[in-house]
């Protein structure tokens, strides 16, 4: 049986089509830098993709890294404890775009016109169009028990997640809005500090499952603590290009996933 938007998404709840509601989207997302969408997904897709994590879960590629929370190398400008060079700790894993079951209903959603034009107006994009690579454009990734994602910035302007399976315990999501102004040069290293240091009340994201998620994470610096119990978290991430053909550079598929595709 084909499957289509709505076996997927709750349209009833969520009028992806809906100009008004597109607009009072893209409002809330432009002004908190967020835009939580809780239960997205209808049962019967969370189930299905929940259990093509599971049945797909030994072919993820697990990585343990140090890194600033620039994502770049070290900068010998600054001492090694400086904000712009410290390190912090991530692990996780990842399926990829070509691991994902061919009739899964991940690929529908991502591929759904009505969704992808939702998404446009709501990031104040013309198009969005998928990686050229066959590695980038959907993630599955898992967090068991001590995984973490640490402090960092992200390169993109725009993240869109959907929480699949939450962990027993941990695996909050924090952040720390507009920190800095990458555009500007601004890199606010003193709260910075602060932040990595413990000395800033953070703000948490309720991720509950079958949530989407977008955030603007350039300018914010965010992290998710450390899954805790037998229950693996589950977090697929959708990637888009403004413009066409674009392939994630080699190097940082060798680095996020062990291989070229």
């Amino acid at each position: 049986m084909n499957q289509t938007l709505s076996d997927v998404v709750n349209m009833a709840k969520y009028p992806l089509h809906d100009e008004s509601f597109r607009s009072m989207c893209k409002s809330t997302l432009d002004e908190d830098g967020v835009l939580v969408m809780s239960n997205f997904l209808n049962p019967g897709a969370i189930a299905a993709i929940q259990n093509e994590g599971a049945e797909n879960q030994h072919l993820a590629y697990y990585t343990a890294s140090n890194h600033n929370i620039y994502l770049k190398p070290f900068d010998p400008q600054f001492p090694a404890d400086h904000p712009r060079n410290r390190e912090i700790s991530s692990s996780k894993g990842c399926i990829t775009t070509d691991q994902i079951p061919e009739k899964s209903m991940l690929h529908e959603l991502y591929s759904a016109q009505t969704f992808r034009k939702f998404l446009c107006a709501v990031l104040h994009e013309d198009q969005l169009y998928k990686y050229a690579d066959s590695l980038s454009s959907i993630n599955l990734h898992f967090a068991s028990d001590g995984q973490e994602l640490g402090w960092h910035f992200d390169n993109s302007s725009f993240a869109i997640t959907l929480m699949i399976q939450e962990p027993e315990n941990g695996g909050v999501f924090e952040y720390v809005k507009d920190v800095r102004d990458a555009d500007s040069g601004e890199m606010n290293y003193e709260l910075v500090g602060q932040v990595l240091d413990g000395q800033v009340v953070t703000n948490t994201l309720a991720m509950n499952v079958g949530a989407l998620v977008l955030f603007r994470g350039r300018n914010s610096m965010h992290r998710v603590t450390p899954a805790e119990g037998k229950r693996t978290r589950m977090l697929v991430v959708f990637a888009y290009n403004t413009e066409p053909g674009v392939s994630l550079s080699e190097s940082a598929q060798m680095t996020f996933y062990g291989r070229i595709g």
